[in-house]
């Protein structure tokens, strides 16, 4: 049989083999699906693995599982020691709604069954759920719901949500593989986001340390540290205001700072002691303790209205139980986050060391003084044992030569000079009973207390007024009358701040001829005419109590200003 003879194949129905066709080309799509899908998942691992900023993170984790289920809604629920809903993350909800919509989920109904049984679950219609209780006004409808659990580790994270599968299908069992399989992803990108911000935070804390203790140890004002450490540990720890009472000898709280919102009702306060305080419970917790709500917490007893409106706080005590320096306390407003253990662990640390250098300065202030003390007294042994022995021989070689002279005018400058020599004998002896008075009332001299009015009406005058101090100003001059000399002084400098536009100003306070004369001079515009005087009359009755007198004119000098004279009479001291 020749090929031109073989018999021909039977031919295939065109009908079957389109069919196969279809269905090949089904499979093929089919796997180019699972192919693109598995691609985005990957691609999803990969971006949130590749962010270590927490916030961050979470909202990747919601946005890709989003687009990995093709849902239209979706939700990151973060729990809370309480097993309730501490952070809600929505995603295809506007700002504009969720503002409507009112207060974020706590964790009820659907979500909450969740939380208490962390375990996948998949529903095609919510409200058919027993645990389902409706939605708020202003909520958009929702029906498909799929909701998987994160873990870190051991631990329930949170939960994903999401829900309307657009299309109006309902998630499958493979939309649930995908999101448990970013799940787990989620929780170890969030493990690595959590390690490294308790890095950066211990870096932040030892830095804000380290430079608390340079500063302290290098001479800085202690108000101004202890502030700069309130803000650093408020700033860390992103609380909305943070307080710090000073502790005294007998547990009084004292000298508070405090800064952010709400800072005024705290600042300045003065209590006898800690009971009913914040700062009571943070003692009797072994000086660490983290509330929940302070405005309502029941251990604060005492002015609770300063801490209306704020909810999560912390306190911790500044130094040992032997040596307490004082109680830093930090709060949120309410409905803010919990401090979490992660934000506030190194804060006991922060604080033993802001104490260290507290007792360190204190320690290098003592020594300091000691020194100066010790200077102090040899400057007076050498001023006793050399000069005033030097001016003595001198008087008295004057003296002896005062009988060879037979010149009246050689004779009277001689006179002169030996009573100058006194004098100036005088003046040492003060200056050395001042530097030998080694109590802590030594502050309350005249000639010190006067530099330190000066130095604190500065700040309202704008400029330092010039002074000039003649005399035996520290021992001629009595206490009572040093008490009244300063008020007058205050209150004359009070005075040009106020009401004279002056840009300098002059003091003079001289001890001389059993009087004590405080002269203050001005540039300003002057006494006006038919003023006010009430604040001068209160200085002329000083004087007048004291026996004295006080005089206000304009300077004589010709130039526009005021000069005040304030005189009164000195008695001998005490000895």
């Amino acid at each position: 049989m020749s090929a031109g003879d073989a018999p021909a194949r039977p031919g295939v129905p065109r009908l079957r083999l389109d069919e196969l066709l279809d269905e090949l080309q089904a499979r093929i799509d089919e796997v180019r699906g699972t192919r693109d899908r598995l691609n985005g998942l990957l691609e999803a691992v990969m971006s949130v693995g590749r962010e270590l900023d927490l916030p961050q993170v979470l909202r990747g984790i919601v946005e890709a599982a989003v687009v990995l289920v093709d849902a239209e809604y979706g939700a990151l629920g973060v729990i809370g020691d309480d097993k309730r809903l501490a952070q809600f993350l929505p995603v295809g909800i506007s700002d504009e709604l969720r503002a409507r919509i009112g207060d974020l989920p706590s964790g009820h109904g659907i979500l909450g069954e969740l939380i208490r049984h962390p375990e996948p679950l998949r529903l095609s219609e919510l409200s058919e759920h027993e645990a389902s209780y409706g939605f708020p006004a202003h909520h958009p409808p929702m029906h498909s719901f799929l909701g998987v659990p994160i873990r870190v580790r051991e631990d329930v994270f949170g939960n994903l949500y999401l829900t309307e599968k657009r299309g109006g299908a309902d998630f499958d069992a493979e939309d649930e593989a995908v999101l448990a399989t970013l799940a787990v992803a989620a929780g170890i990108a969030i493990e690595n986001a959590r390690l490294f911000e308790e890095v950066r935070l211990r870096e932040r804390w030892l830095a804000a340390s380290s430079d608390i203790t340079s500063a302290l140890l290098s001479g800085a004002p202690e108000a101004e540290v202890l502030e700069g450490m309130l803000e650093r540990a408020k700033d860390i720890t992103g609380a909305d205001m943070g307080v710090f009472y000073l502790l005294g000898a007998s547990g009084e709280l004292r000298g508070s700072l405090a800064l952010g919102d709400g800072a005024e009702a705290h600042r300045g306060i003065v209590l006898p002691s800690t009971r009913g305080t914040l700062a009571e419970a943070a003692l009797a917790q072994d000086g660490f303790i983290t509330v929940a709500e302070v405005q309502s917490d029941p251990r604060v007893t005492v002015q609770r209205e300063r801490w209306t409106g704020f909810g999560p706080a912390v306190a911790v005590t500044v130094g040992t139980k032997e040596r307490l320096s004082g109680v830093l306390m930090l709060a949120r407003r309410h409905g803010r986050p919990a401090f979490a253990p992660a934000e506030v662990a190194a804060l006991p640390g922060f604080a033993g060391q802001a104490a260290l250098a507290l007792e360190l300065a204190d320690r290098r202030r003592d020594a300091e003084q000691m020194s100066m003390l010790e200077d102090h007294d040899r400057i007076a042994r050498d001023l006793h044992d050399l000069a005033i022995q030097r001016l003595f021989a001198t008087g008295m070689t004057l003296q002896s030569a005062q009988r060879f002279v037979d010149h009246p005018e050689a004779h009277e400058r001689l006179a002169r000079a030996v009573d100058d020599l006194d004098a100036t004998i005088k003046i040492i002896r003060s200056t050395i009973f001042g530097l030998r008075e080694h109590e802590a009332g030594t502050g309350s001299k005249l000639r010190s207390r006067a530099v330190q009015t000066l130095d604190e009406a500065s700040s309202g005058l704008g400029f330092a007024p010039a002074l000039r101090m003649e005399g035996l100003i520290d021992t001629d001059v009595p206490p009572a009358v040093a008490d009244e000399a300063l008020a007058v002084l205050g209150e004359a400098l009070s005075n040009v701040a106020r009401h004279a536009r002056a840009t300098r100003a002059e003091v003079a306070i001289v001890a001389a001829h059993g009087v004590l004369t405080l002269t203050v001079t001005d540039d300003g515009v002057g006494l006006p005419e038919g003023g006010r005087r009430s604040g001068l009359g209160n200085l002329a009755e000083r004087a007048e109590r004291l026996g004295g007198r006080m005089e206000a004119s304009a300077r004589g000098d010709g130039t526009r200003g005021t000069r005040l004279e304030w005189q009164v009479p000195l008695v001998a001291p005490a000895v």
